[in-house]
């Protein structure tokens, strides 16, 4: 006998960027009732008139999905909040009229900090955490998004969200085509792909080398993996329960699979925007001061990025 798909959810996307236009496009398609919200006003205007064209591994399509700029006073089922880690907190202030006294609200952030802010405002019992990987999101113009894979969602409870919530999540996703699954520890999900983040997003961001570039240097390699080596320590420190034993073979593994890629820290500083560099790098320093402990490889290479942030800022003027 096979399983029923799960009953459609009423779903908003905060911060329909690259990542979040794919969200909207493969639940919308999955016959959810999607909106999208994002100040992003050309790509907006673009999907209201002409629908959202996705492109990539779920084809070449373009899937009709409801578009704000601001929210519309109409609680949801479901936010996903798919911003950058710096605005999560103003965003789902901003999506105060979509949460209702049912609505749970998906975070998903990069690195560490994003969602104790979150909780802080819609409270930490209507609080799931996901960790997205391996999408390869893009935006090729307005209203067009692009992503290399279908990509991987584990969900977990920020505190004490039930268990069967969770799983009805999970099975929207999961019927979308995207590969969910709920986890027990959320916690330890977020810092194994933190340890990862850490090892690439600084240095390329200070350098404006690829992945690849940095594992390959023999100068600048042996500095990503202390980085990776000391989030790794400070995670043990505080008592993370990692399933990571070995946190250099780790980072090399999960480098030699996006070789040629630049880190989002990167990709914001060559755009002149904000990058997450403080959620990322910056949040091993800030969690080792909380255990009397320090992180000078990660604490130096988040100052070297806002150094160079600095820099290229004066050069503008």
């Amino acid at each position: 006998m096979s399983t029923p798909a799960p009953a459609p959810l009423r779903i908003a996307i905060v911060g329909c960027g690259a990542m979040g236009s794919v969200y909207a496009g493969l639940l919308a398609k999955a016959g959810h009732d999607v909106l999208a919200l994002s100040p992003r006003g050309a790509h907006m205007s673009a999907i209201a008139a002409q629908g959202l064209h996705l492109t990539g591994a779920s084809g070449d399509q373009v899937i009709r999905v409801a578009t704000y700029t601001e929210a519309p006073d109409t609680p949801v089922d479901l936010v996903v909040l798919a911003t950058k880690a710096l605005h999560a907190a103003a965003a789902i202030r901003g999506a105060a009229p979509l949460i209702g006294p049912e609505t749970i609200v998906l975070a998903i952030q990069n690195g560490l900090g994003a969602s104790e802010q979150v909780a802080e405002v819609v409270g930490p019992e209507r609080l799931a955490v996901g960790i997205a990987a391996a999408f390869g999101a893009s935006l090729r113009a307005p209203g067009h998004a692009h992503h290399e894979n279908t990509g991987k969602i584990v969900i977990g409870a920020y505190a004490a969200l039930p268990g069967a919530r969770l799983e009805r999540i999970a099975a929207a996703w999961s019927a979308a085509g995207m590969d969910a699954s709920v986890v027990p520890d959320i916690a330890a999900m977020q810092w194994e792909k933190l340890i990862c983040n850490v090892a690439y997003s600084g240095l390329c961001g200070i350098t404006g080398r690829t992945v690849g570039a940095v594992m390959d240097s023999p100068d600048l390699g042996p500095v990503s993996r202390a980085a990776a080596q000391e989030a790794f320590d400070i995670a043990r420190a505080a008592g993370i329960a990692l399933s990571v034993t070995d946190p250099v073979a780790h980072v090399l593994a999960f480098g030699e699979k996006v070789r040629g890629a630049k880190p989002s820290v990167l990709l914001d500083i060559e755009a002149g925007r904000p990058s997450e560099i403080d959620y990322i790098n910056g949040a091993i320093d800030r969690v080792a001061r909380t255990i009397d402990r320090c992180a000078p490889v990660n604490a130096t290479l988040t100052a070297l990025v806002h150094d160079r942030v600095d820099r290229d800022a004066e050069g503008c003027r």
